[in-house]
């Protein structure tokens, strides 16, 4: 059974870091591409940035420059470094792994404050 559990979120002044962990058991994050999504209050969920099987990695356009995904071998996990925050950033971001019918965390919340 594949189970995904993000950490990391909070309450941050705008400006400031994050950085999400969703650790992953049932799957190896070397054989699956990853998500990872946010929803913001009253908006439609999105992808915010993704990792391949291969390693490529891909972010939508508001977040480039500013967040980086990478995943930990290892540490069997995905994550999401979050810099220069900004209010517009809040919402609930979840993992997700592209495998079979798709699995998703159970989200953690991203609160910046101007």
């Amino acid at each position: 059974q594949v189970q995904l559990v993000e950490s990391g979120g909070g309450l941050v002044q705008a400006g400031g870091s994050l950085r999400l962990s969703c650790l992953v058991s049932g799957s190896s994050v070397r054989a699956n591409a990853f998500g990872w999504y946010r929803q913001g209050p009253g908006k439609q969920r999105e992808l915010v940035a993704r990792i391949s099987v291969s390693g490529s990695l891909s972010y939508l356009d508001s977040v480039k420059g500013r967040f980086t995904i990478s995943r930990d071998n290892l540490k069997n996990a995905i994550y999401l470094e979050m810099n220069n925050l900004k209010p517009e950033d809040t919402a609930v971001y979840s993992c997700y792994v592209e495998r079979g019918v798709g699995y998703w965390g159970q989200g953690t919340q991203v609160t910046v404050s101007s």
